[in-house]
């Protein structure tokens, strides 16, 4: 029987045994993937992960509620209950500072973690990301609104990809069979729950914090991104002091997969720069 890749290693985490990854040596990067149905670390960043580990230690968690980490039957799931199971997660391995990337979902997270513990934190990269308030995207209200089926899944590979030659019926099959695994809509349903427009501002921290961060950012858009709409990530970057902004064209919400070598060279550039600190 093949084993699953999207599988790891396991830790307890603020009580909660987290599944993630953890590849190569060198400064500590953290990866934190989007809130898509049937996501976990290994899928968002499976064409990531072996491109940053040849440089860094490379770490991909499940989120709570997501993947392969467990799932509190009482689990409330916020943005202060999701921050504070990215510190406990790196507590338990021992990791006092690390570069983040974080992918939609994920960017929102990783702006709170820096706004809430900045010395944690070394490099921010932000690729189509949440973190401000905006009115919701018809696509955004399609992938937290999903119902399990194959013909659903498809319709929001659809939503998130540009290229439509990536949009395989084995890439539909396989996100919509993780999308069912016991207990797995249950907590995704409770997530972003209607009116989704509070699931987009639940995420957004205050314009004002964003605008105090000292960290250097890499902001990472796609031009045809239905899920977030591009004009957010101009706002970070216009409130972000030492931020920078790099944009690909035809390109939807996943840049790490439809640009991936462009991607890895980017952010391993970006984040190989002065790697002392850290």
């Amino acid at each position: 029987m093949t084993s699953n890749p999207e599988i790891g290693k396991s830790v307890l985490a603020g009580g909660i045994l987290t599944n993630y990854h953890d590849t190569g040596e060198g400064p500590p990067v953290l990866l934190i993937h989007g809130s898509g149905p049937g996501v976990t670390g290994w899928a968002n960043w499976r064409l990531t992960i072996p491109a940053l580990a040849t440089r860094f230690r490379v770490l991909a968690p499940d989120m709570v509620g997501f993947g392969y980490t467990e799932r509190p039957e009482d689990g409330r799931y916020n943005m202060e209950n999701w921050v504070s199971h990215i510190l406990a997660f790196m507590d338990a391995l021992g990791i006092k500072r690390a570069h983040v990337v974080g992918n939609s979902f994920g960017g929102g997270l990783a702006l709170a973690l820096a706004i809430r513990a900045p010395q944690r934190v070394g490099k921010l990269v932000l690729m189509g990301s949440a973190g401000l308030s905006f009115p919701i995207t018809e696509g955004l209200d399609r992938v937290w609104g999903y119902t399990p089926s194959l013909e659903n899944m498809r319709g929001l590979l659809d939503v998130f990809s540009f290229n439509r030659s990536l949009l395989s019926d084995d890439l539909a099959r396989m996100r919509y069979e993780a999308s069912i695994r016991p207990g797995y809509q249950e907590a995704f349903s409770r997530m972003f729950p209607a009116p989704r427009q509070r699931g987009v501002d639940g995420l957004a921290s205050p314009e004002k914090d964003i605008a105090q961060l000292p960290h250097q950012a890499l902001i990472v858009h796609g031009r045809e991104d239905k899920v977030i709409p591009l004009a957010s990530s101009y706002k970070l970057f216009s409130l972000i002091p030492r931020a920078q902004l790099h944009v690909f064209g035809e390109c939807g919400h996943w840049t790490q997969i439809e640009h991936a070598e462009s991607f890895n060279r980017l952010v391993g550039e970006f984040l190989g720069e002065e790697v002392k600190q850290i």
